[in-house]
């Protein structure tokens, strides 16, 4: 029994050994066999970019702005006289316009009219008091020679010149009040020297009206004023008239300007022209105001411009000469753009003279045919190799 249990352990012992052995025949072949890696480098594309070359060219400045629009003339329809209202215009009413010097409201005018023909009456009067004081003198300096010839009177009263003086005074005073009579009946009829659009009324016919009480308010609709708000920075673009160019004799005109709004569901276009500034800054924007006066005449084909309007304008500033408008997309960090020369990318700082909606103006620091990069890069930096596209071409 031993002897058989050693023979089997030998057994075991034997089947091992030849396991371990063959595993290390088969490791070593596969090794043996195993080919190297090949290694290969691994190369890395520069970007690719889309370029735009550069030109220099003379641009005319746009400033924009938004105001609102104001009427020049603005005016409280105030009756001088006061009565009865005894006929209106049929465009005496909000939103209704008026042409310049025509009747609005007309106040009955029998008692100024009877107040004339009292005064004129009065002006006769002292007209034939004034004769007879001057006929009584007439004779009385006749009497005073004949009876003195080689005198002179003693007194102004001998030939009636103090009565002469109160006659011609009460004459004057009498064709004063006559004036002032038929200036009152003049104002029975109220009217505006300017074509003017009506905005508020409260007057109808028979009602009484006190002389000093508006009846409405109206304003011109040949011209009206914008004021906008501008950046220090846009004012040395634009013209804008002074005091002191025109007490030095020179005539500056200010910037000529276009207002567009919508109205009515349409866009319309009036002209305009920058006439002085508010004279004042503005403390919390730090902004200065232009006023631009707009030439808003009646035209039937376009409606009335109204007071407080939203309208937007463009100020046709000054002329730059050789300039270079980047797009606003191609600038970094404000004032650098990248420049695309020999394959690699050349960062360069500029001086930014003006920015407008969609470009950035430079006078220097750029030169024609250059290449300005116009693609965003989420890394770039001086020297950085890049790849331009030509695809476009």
């Amino acid at each position: 029994m031993e002897i058989n249990l050693k023979i089997f352990k030998n057994r075991q012992f034997q089947i091992v050994v030849a396991i371990l052995a063959l595993s290390v025949i088969v490791f070593s072949l596969l090794k043996f066999m195993k080919r190297p890696v090949e290694k290969k480098a691994v190369s890395v594309l520069a970007p690719l970019v889309t370029v735009m070359e550069l030109q220099s060219k003379d641009v005319d400045i746009i400033v924009d702005g938004f105001g609102s629009v104001t009427p020049v003339v603005e005016v409280e329809i105030v009756p001088q006289v006061s009565g009865n209202i005894v006929s209106l215009h049929n465009q005496f009413r909000a939103g209704g316009v008026i042409a310049a010097n025509e009747t609005i409201v007309k106040i009955d005018p029998r008692d100024y009219e009877l107040a004339v023909r009292q005064a004129k009456a009065d002006v006769a009067k002292a007209a034939v008091d004034l004769e007879t004081e001057q006929a009584e003198a007439q004779v009385a300096q006749q009497e005073w020679y004949q009876l003195n010839p080689d005198k002179e009177p003693t007194s102004p009263l001998v030939l009636r010149e103090p009565q002469i003086k109160q006659a011609q005074a009460q004459l004057e005073s009498a064709t004063a009040k006559l004036e002032t009579a038929e200036l009152n009946l003049s104002r029975t009829n109220i009217e505006l020297p300017v074509n003017a659009c009506i905005a508020t009324e409260n007057a109808d016919l028979g009602q009484f009206v006190s002389a000093g009480k508006s009846i409405g308010r109206a304003f011109g609709v040949k011209k009206m004023e914008v004021e906008v708000p501008l950046e220090d920075s846009d004012l040395a673009w634009i013209d804008i008239p002074s005091s002191s160019a025109m007490s030095n004799g020179k005539s500056k005109k200010g910037s000529d300007v276009i207002i567009s709004s919508n109205l009515f569901g349409k866009s319309y276009v009036w002209a305009g022209k920058i006439v002085r500034t508010t004279g004042q800054v503005d403390v919390a924007s730090r902004q200065i105001s232009v006023v631009i006066e707009i030439d808003a005449k009646q035209d039937f084909e376009k409606p009335t411009l109204l007071p407080g309007s939203f309208v937007k304008v463009e100020i046709q500033g000054k002329t730059i000469k050789n300039v270079f408008a980047l797009p606003r997309t191609a600038l970094h960090e404000y004032n650098h753009i990248w420049i695309a020369k020999d394959g690699k990318i050349q960062v360069r700082q500029l001086e930014i003279i003006y920015f407008d909606n969609e470009f950035a103006y430079v006078q220097d620091g750029l030169k024609n045919d250059e290449m300005i990069i116009a693609s965003s890069l989420d890394v770039a930096f001086d020297g950085m190799e890049i790849r331009i596209d030509n695809s476009g071409k």
